[in-house]
């Protein structure tokens, strides 16, 4: 079972895609049925791995590797480790409740649909689980097909114009990084006589540091697209807007992960000298991206839009904590990531529940509603409260720890990056302010109907989740803190010994004189 969970979780979606291609169409019900089923089996398949699970293991566990095409070195290897545990974990939730909250809000092309749905959690539990280069870029690529079908089709008024931002800002990163991956791999080449795109592997060859700083780049720019990084976020509100309630959830709550987890697991350690050089301007980067987004934000008419900014802005806190490069910092942009799933996740489903009502997003259009649909707002209010992480929530614990951990490494980055916490209180707060109190003097507003029992199912085990987290992390945090220490201390290391040579080959040079030429040769000779 161990060996094999991680390919079960994987494919399983895909083999419940398949099934549902044998169903009429006609059966709405029973296929919305069988993808639920579906998800929540793989969900339940994938606590498996939590429970058993080595917290003090800081390796790579539940591994599983198979020669795949072997003339070529290409692996089928798969392993997860503490940076990767949860967001497979909030991958397999958000499907299952992300596919529940469409029973009604879907009414054409069901079968179309929940075929993108599944088809999109193999894609983006691949990216997670993938220990060979062209494995994760095969599921890199792979997930942006059901994306782009589920904006393209069931999106909004400007969906196709929101699809192809999407689709052509992110492959235009993915193209460069599969540029470097071959670069990767003939430079072990080179090292070591054999070929292979083991991810494992690659990581005990040093990339020379002419080479660290463009292969670096070329990593970096897919990842900072699909975070979003400012300034490379601005396909972001518009697919957002467009897409379906259920594609924004997956969207806010998993694929932008993937941009924060690929600093983490490929450029970290595979480009240390590098990524320690470049710490100054992408913090930087992500403390603008904290503080625009939140602006951007509190002058949003769209509800939606509103959060689709917010995004941009607590996705700049995990970058933050990330390049802030200490244990404390790196573990708060982790559990921040889970938190951003579960809190944007669960307010676009909010936005989307108050859509199917009133079939409008627009803010000035609500008023009182706490009077009308007080469940509703209640649980709008709890999520709304851990997106600006008030204590006790998931977010206050998240964000407590990249503040502190950045405190560490740079005190006025932390300052900056703490405004963005002031500021996203304001800018909520308002919103729910102007959406729930005051006057209910719509005639529109007052036929509005509460939360229904499935609602209720969706929202209560999100809810669950923001608290625990928000008042017990430790089982969270220990199972994360052994992988976080190993990549940062190989990294440091590398960072370290490389310096270290660099120093020594400067000291001959200097002491033999030698010519210009044979100055360069020291330095590009392992390239």
């Amino acid at each position: 079972m161990d060996q094999n969970i991680l390919t079960i979780i994987t494919f399983l979606p895909l083999a419940g895609a398949f099934i549902l291609l044998f169903i009429n169409r006609v059966f709405a019900n029973t296929i919305k049925a069988v993808a639920f089923l579906v998800s929540l089996l793989n969900f339940l398949l994938s606590l498996y791995i939590y429970f058993n699970f080595n917290s003090k293991i800081s390796g790579m566990q539940f591994e599983i590797n198979l020669p795949w095409i072997e003339s070529l070195g290409i692996s089928y290897h798969l392993g997860i480790d503490g940076i990767s545990l949860f967001l497979v974990l909030l991958t397999t939730f958000l499907t299952s409740i992300a596919i529940l909250s469409s029973w009604t809000a879907i009414k054409e092309k069901i079968k179309g649909y929940m075929v993108s749905m599944l088809f999109l959690e193999t894609g983006m539990i691949g990216v997670f689980v993938s220990l060979d280069l062209v494995l994760f870029y095969f599921f890199w690529e792979a997930m942006l097909v059901p994306m782009y079908f589920l904006i393209g089709i069931w999106g909004g008024p400007r969906k196709i114009y929101a699809t192809i931002k999407f689709v052509l800002f992110t492959m235009f990163g993915s193209l460069l990084m599969l540029v470097a991956i071959l670069v990767l791999y003939f430079i072990n080449y080179n090292n070591t006589g054999f070929y292979t795109f083991d991810l494992l592997q690659i990581l005990k060859t040093p990339v020379p540091l002419g080479a660290q700083f463009w292969l670096f780049l070329a990593f970096a720019l897919a990842f900072a697209i699909k975070v979003p990084l400012f300034p490379f976020h601005t396909w972001l509100p518009d697919a957002h807007v467009e897409a379906p309630t259920a594609g924004s959830v997956l969207l806010a709550g998993v694929l932008l992960k993937m941009g924060t987890y690929g600093f983490l697991r490929f450029c970290l350690p595979l480009f240390p000298n590098t990524f320690y050089d470049f710490v100054p301007l992408f913090s930087i980067l992500a403390i603008i991206g904290i503080i625009y987004g939140a602006m951007v934000a509190m002058i949003q008419k769209d509800v939606k839009s509103l959060v689709a900014y917010s995004s941009v802005s607590h996705l700049g806190f995990v970058m933050l904590g990330i390049f802030a490069l200490n244990v404390q910092s790196v573990e708060g942009g982790i559990l921040q990531m889970v938190n951003h799933g579960l809190s944007t996740g669960a307010l676009f489903l909010l936005v989307g529940m108050i859509y199917e009502r009133r079939h409008t997003r627009m803010i000035s259009d609500f008023g009182g509603l706490a009077k009308q649909i007080p469940k509703f707002s209640a649980f709008f209010m709890i999520v709304l409260l851990s997106s600006i992480g008030l204590p006790g929530t998931n977010g206050f614990v998240g964000e407590f720890l990249i503040i502190l951990g950045t405190f560490k490494s740079n005190i006025l980055y932390a300052v900056l990056g703490i405004t963005g916490v002031v500021l996203a209180a304001i800018y909520m707060l308002w919103m729910y302010q102007r959406m729930m109190f005051g006057k209910l003097d719509k005639p529109e507003n007052k036929k509005l109907l509460d939360l229904n029992l499935r609602e209720k199912v969706v929202l209560v085990p999100i809810i669950l989740l923001i608290f625990w987290i928000g008042i017990y992390p430790k089982p969270f945090l220990s199972r994360m803190e052994p992988s976080v220490e190993l990549v940062l201390k190989q990294a440091k290391a590398k960072y370290e010994l490389t310096n270290k040579n660099k120093i020594l080959d400067e000291k001959f040079c200097i002491q033999n004189k030698p010519h210009k030429k044979i100055i360069d040769e020291i330095y590009i000779k392992d390239f």
